[in-house]
């Protein structure tokens, strides 16, 4: 083992030590992460603390990239007992993670779509993956193959059955699991053949593009503004908005819980909490607060979540994940 990891590890285990040692400094959950996974972790939290003998767990949005960061920076009060996230733990995360003395324990929650969806004042979009890829990629190749800045300022550029409007897309920032799940899921599967992946994976930085942080209120009210303009965000917020806001058809799938569920619409991806399991036992109420997300009363097909847009598992995966929240199974990658 190299001198700086031995370092790590026995500052890690220092760290525990006088965690576990210490008399409790703080006896309220925290928990960051995910804008998606947000409001289903926030009703969970506010259940809890209305039925239990805990305090509601504080939970804050910071995406899925700035969670993970924080989760995994080390043990003890000043840090994260969860995390959530719309993508998984990317493997550089998990290192960072055991480094830093942080023993993840991994729930997948359920699913979600991922949408782009206008004011309902504005034109209802039927888009496929390439015209979204054709819109928003920050090259593409001209008729000799070579790369160049894209051309397309209107969506009427990109395929004559669109509005002769402005491309102008509001979208999460690089830290969000949303938009590793956008690229992933769109731009990836939609670039050429024989064109360089990285090219695929960069979207335009010219303006047609716009990062609207993580704050999805904020997006609605821009899209409020402009009903021209085009939002990504996850499904389950589409649906929270659903007097404002209209989905696009995607492949001619509309995005709907019903067709998410079944696999049909194209851009969906699972989501996720972590559990650090160093503080269970230490943070009063974190081993409870996993149980009661992944309640059937909670994240089943008739619970309180699905009412909130969260598309649940299948039965054998919510069996899998509860008895790995319940039995503080660590994560093995």
């Amino acid at each position: 083992m190299h001198r700086h990891l031995i370092s790590s590890a026995a500052a890690a285990a220092v760290a525990l030590i006088t965690f576990t040692g210490a008399a409790i400094a703080r006896d309220q959950i925290q928990i960051v992460g995910s804008s998606t996974v947000f409001p289903f972790s926030t009703a969970v939290a506010e259940k809890f603390g209305q039925t239990s003998d805990f305090k509601t767990p504080v939970v804050e949005s910071t995406g899925s990239g700035g969670g993970m960061k924080l989760f995994c920076a080390g043990v003890g009060e000043g840090t994260p007992d969860m995390t959530n996230a719309s993508r998984r733990i990317k493997a550089n995360e998990f290192k960072s993670c055991v480094a830093n003395g942080v023993t993840p324990i991994e729930v997948k929650v359920g699913f979600d779509g991922i949408v782009m969806a206008n004011d309902k004042n504005g034109p209802r979009l039927d888009l496929t993956r390439d015209m979204i890829f054709r819109a928003l990629a920050k090259q593409l190749p001209d008729a000799s193959g070579k790369l160049q800045p894209n051309p397309n300022m209107k969506w009427s550029d990109v395929d004559a059955s669109l509005p002769d409007a402005k491309i102008e897309v509001l979208g999460p920032p690089p830290t969000s699991g949303t938009r590793d799940a956008f690229v992933e899921l769109v731009m990836e599967e939609s670039c050429p053949e024989g064109q360089d992946e990285d090219a695929c994976r960069q979207i335009r930085e010219d303006g047609a593009f716009i990062e609207a942080g993580e704050n999805d209120n904020l997006i609605v009210q821009k899209l409020q503004a402009n009903p021209a303009a085009l939002g990504i965000f996850g499904f389950s917020f589409l649906d929270q908005n659903s007097d404002k806001l209209q989905g696009a058809t995607i492949d001619g799938v509309e995005p709907t819980f019903e067709l998410i569920a079944d696999g049909d619409y194209p851009v969906s991806r699972s989501l996720f909490f972590y559990i650090k399991k160093e503080h269970v036992g230490v943070i009063p109420g974190v081993k409870e607060f996993a149980e009661a997300f992944t309640s059937d009363a909670a994240w089943g097909p008739d619970g309180y979540l699905s009412d909130k847009g969260l598309i649940p598992l299948p039965d054998a995966d919510r069996a899998k994940f509860s008895d790995a929240a319940r039995n503080l199974t660590p994560l093995a990658m």
